[in-house]
């Protein structure tokens, strides 16, 4: 999975060494408990190397599980997943997200509709607690983090920003994400798997299934991205520690935060 996921192109990582990529198969259960163990590893390793770590990305409560601890929440309860499991098939994923906004409605701002995990294991806390998972991530606050970061978001005007996604989705296209896709099936890997509901592969699936054109597939790929954003940007917004830049209009600032933070001096 590699244009779909925006993974760096083997000249950048030539250039830059990147690390937790390709670490686990589309089948393979992947969280952010288990993003956590790996990535504090790999901090470890950077460190020991007298090097800094940037930890990059979009997917905000990875981000904040890896710098703050994480909410494991009450034990799993199979009897309470296999029937909302087989709900979600029977009556469509829709009927548990909505069913999930009337519960807790604070959940919905991070989890996607077709989160069909997350959304399974918010309802199952719910109902074992009768406390909303929110709720249970608002008492443990996250207070834990051991680390000195600086936070820095990369901001846009949003008609900029909307532009560049509708063009990259194109790209991505154009770089052969349908034949990603294609693969991916004709390797066994099945459609309800996570990484094959992701913005992106689940749209160049439906347009091998045949449930849509090419070009439809392409504009609804765009629409999921753009919501999906707007969703991390809801997020990142309300982290207050985060400072904002224009990545063209302020690369003087952020070479200057950077260089301050890490007691460089301010010579630009």
């Amino acid at each position: 999975m590699d244009i779909g996921t925006g993974k760096p192109t083997p000249e950048q990582r030539e250039r830059v060494a990147h690390h937790l990529i390709d670490i686990v198969d589309p089948d393979e259960e992947f969280n952010a408990a288990i993003f956590r163990e790996r990535g504090l590893k790999s901090a470890e390793q950077i460190w020991s190397r007298k090097r800094q770590v940037i930890l990059c990305g979009g997917t905000g409560f990875y981000i904040k599980a890896l710098t703050h601890g994480l909410f494991v929440g009450p034990a799993k309860n199979p009897e309470i997943r296999k029937r909302l499991a087989e709900e979600a098939r029977e009556k469509e994923l829709a009927t548990l997200y909505e069913r999930l906004k009337q519960v807790d409605p604070g959940a919905i701002r991070s989890i996607h509709p077709h989160d069909r995990h997350r959304i399974i294991r918010a309802l199952e806390v719910f109902e074992l607690t009768g406390k909303r998972m929110t709720d249970w991530q608002r008492e443990h606050g996250f207070k834990e983090s051991p680390f000195e970061a600086l936070k820095m978001g990369l901001d846009r005007e949003r008609e900029e920003l909307y532009s560049l996604i509708n063009r990259r989705c194109e790209e991505m296209v154009a770089r052969g994400l349908v034949e990603e896709v294609r693969g991916l099936v004709e390797k066994g890997y099945g459609l309800e798997l996570r990484p094959m509901q992701s913005v992106g592969y689940r749209h160049m699936a439906l347009y091998l299934s045949g449930a849509m054109s090419l070009e439809e597939a392409i504009s609804l790929m765009q629409r999921d991205t753009r919501h999906l954003a707007k969703r991390q940007l809801t997020w990142f917004r309300a982290d207050k520690e985060i400072r904002w830049f224009h990545p063209e209009r302020n690369r003087k600032e952020i070479v200057r935060a950077v260089r301050e933070f890490l007691g460089y001096g301010l010579t630009i």
